[in-house]
């Protein structure tokens, strides 16, 4: 049996959504190549050869390129079998049927994958669109294997941490759980596993980090949707790492509700090496929270900062600055507390351009005001296209998102492109450039640690 594994785009991590199926298709016996697109060419050896060909499709853009890339695949090897698993596979299910995928697995995919790869093996006759067998959200419990990340592309390939003094650390990437306990309306991970929570065994995680330390990682990214969702999991699992290896950085992503409730802990996350914290704070405006059910406010994240600078800790909030209720006055707003509170270097300029995605099956939906204003799914796009009723949001969406592009091909400090998107505010609301204010020219520094490469939905 040959399969080939294939992601198209992660974060810039080695993806562990191939190397964790891959292990286990190769216990049972099975020939697996994985290919991570976003780091090599596309080899159409293994492609044209295979039985089975996954596309691992944890998010939107992802989604976008293999959708993409499926003609190719097809015309190369027209009788593989084509499965898409992850976060966006079950919910453009019905899409995907239609270009001729045969499986579409979310949830827990590894148990798909394997019972799938085990029919085919027994050469049973699977048409695309019919006869799957596998749920197409399987969210029962499952008993994790080491990720297997053998012939993935080396780490210093993959995006890195840059320091504060100008040193660079190679980064690694691992999952200590999956899914969430929480409901915010406009999250990806809420139509497939709907407030369930799974855990990665702590052994499990310990050994996946271990091998990467060998392959020469220094900080490991852990990709979880909220790190503090088991907190009676996620403590004594970076003790037990920093036990193991002290001079290991890390990086989690924790809700701002969780930050608060587990305050107490934020002492034992920069003990244990944390460098940062990101944190979907997604707005400053407590209307546009409660539309998103984020459960928590501008004043819960005001105090989060607080906190964080009280522990010796970095947060990096994140945003979804452009919504069908964002308003020109409320975007100058949100810079404003950016600027006012010291967080310009701290978020990402990429979060300054974020317009929100409405994909098929999105909570958002719920809202009777949201439906009245989406289009039907876009194919091309794969959400629900929506327009803000003053234009004027949406070319300054337009605007600040070349900005962005801009400074970060150009490799301009994170200062220089926030002014930028000040500049591009201050033209829409009439007030031309604020004079006497010069850009800062240096290049790009970081004055706090992050990853070096932009990320997107």
């Amino acid at each position: 049996m040959n399969i080939v594994l294939i992601s198209t785009y992660d974060l810039g991590r080695q993806p562990f959504g191939l190397a964790s199926p891959a292990a286990w298709l190769r216990k049972e016996g099975a020939s697996v190549t994985c290919l991570d697109l976003s780091r090599q060419r596309l080899d159409a050896g293994p492609v044209r050869t295979a039985n089975l060909i996954a596309f691992y499709v944890p998010m939107h853009t992802a989604t976008r390129l293999a959708v993409v890339l499926l003609p190719r695949i097809q015309e190369v090897n027209p009788q593989a079998h084509l499965c898409f698993y992850g976060l966006y596979a079950p919910v453009n299910e019905a899409y995907l049927r239609g270009l001729g995928v045969g499986t579409i697995l979310g949830g827990e995919f590894e148990t798909g994958l394997l019972s799938l790869a085990r029919r085919l093996g027994n050469h049973d006759a699977i048409p695309a669109g019919k006869n799957q067998i596998e749920p197409v959200i399987g969210l029962e419990r499952q008993e994790f294997l080491v990720p297997d990340r053998a012939g993935l592309p080396p780490l210093e390939k993959y995006a890195q941490v840059a320091m504060t003094g100008g040193e660079r650390r190679i980064a690694g990437a691992t999952e200590a759980g999956r899914g969430c306990k929480h409901l915010c309306r406009h999250c990806p991970i809420v139509p497939v596993y709907k407030g369930t929570f799974r855990v990665v065994e702590r052994n499990i995680v310990l050994e996946d980090v271990r091998q990467q330390v060998v392959a020469g990682a220094q900080h490991i990214t852990f990709g979880d949707p909220d790190f503090f969702n088991g907190i009676g999991h996620a403590v004594p699992l970076v003790e037990a790492l920093h036990r193991e290896f002290p001079d290991l950085s890390y990086d989690v992503t924790i809700k701002i509700e969780h930050l608060l409730k587990h305050r107490k802990h934020l002492g034992k996350l920069r003990e244990t090496g944390c460098l940062f914290v990101t944190s979907a704070v997604e707005s400053v405006d407590d209307a546009v929270l409660e539309k998103l059910d984020k459960r928590h406010t501008r004043a819960d994240f005001l105090s989060v900062v607080e906190l964080f600078r009280e522990a010796g800790l970095t947060l990096q909030p994140t945003f979804v600055p452009f919504t069908p209720w964002t308003t020109v006055e409320g975007y100058r707003e949100l810079l404003d507390v950016l600027r006012e509170n010291r967080l310009v270097e701290n978020v990402a300029p990429i979060q300054l351009a974020i317009r929100l995605l409405i994909p098929a099956g999105s909570r958002l939906l719920e809202l009777e005001e949201v439906r009245r204003i989406v289009g039907p799914i876009d194919k091309a796009s794969l959400v629900h296209p929506w327009e803000n009723s003053d234009g004027r949001v949406d070319a300054l969406c337009e605007r600040v998102q070349g900005i962005v592009h801009t400074g970060e091909k150009g490799g301009w400090a994170r200062e220089r492109i926030f002014e930028g998107v000040v500049d591009a505010i201050d033209e829409t609301e009439g007030r031309g450039r604020a004079r006497g204010r010069a850009l800062p020219l240096l290049p790009s520094r970081a004055t706090v640690p992050y990853l070096d490469e932009p990320w997107y939905c």
